[in-house]
């Protein structure tokens, strides 16, 4: 999560279900450090350290401690500091883990503006996994057929006519 998302309540509940997480810490995070764990920094790690939050609402909300990892980002040039409730990974996985976290957001952005799902149909699982498989398959093929067929618009712009004309029967190559 981004720390513009920090709510200690649902981290909290998070924890009670047994899942761990991953955040940034607001740079006004009120905490008391318990002790520091050995780090290597030629890794880019600051510190690893077993914290209670110690303001008012964050420490009824999450009563029990927390970890904070400080890392420097060196393709970012940015220093970022971690919260989690994972004490057993290596501290270099936790900010790894916040990284592949990026990687997710661009999937879902990309799904949003290339796959057109407005809605869906069933609400399970399930259901969900098969309909975004579903979007994936058509949009693969659709790019296997401007590949296959040279056409030089946009995929976007091909799944437009698509949308539209489907049922249609026309020339993709000269009615573009």
């Amino acid at each position: 999560m981004g720390r513009g998302y920090i709510d200690f309540y649902r981290l909290y509940l998070l924890a009670q279900c047994l899942a761990f997480f991953v955040t940034r810490a607001k740079t006004n995070l009120q905490y008391r450090r318990l002790y520091s764990r050995p780090i290597d920094k030629s890794t880019g790690l600051k510190c690893d350290q077993p914290v209670i939050l110690t303001g008012i609402k964050s420490a009824k909300e999450y009563p029990e401690k927390l970890r904070r990892i400080r890392f420097f980002d060196k393709d970012n040039h940015q220093n970022l500091t971690f919260l989690t409730n994972n004490f057993l990974l290596p501290a270099l996985t936790i900010a790894e883990l916040y990284k592949c976290r990026w990687k997710i957001e661009l999937f879902f952005k990309w799904i949003k503006q290339h796959l057109r799902i407005k809605s869906f149909y069933g609400t399970t699982i399930n259901a969900v996994k098969t309909q975004i498989w579903i979007a994936i398959s058509i949009y693969v093929l659709v790019a296997i057929i401007k590949k296959q067929f040279k056409i030089p618009h946009s995929l976007y712009t091909i799944l437009q006519i698509f949308s539209v004309t489907f049922f249609e029967q026309l020339r993709i190559g000269t009615s573009i």
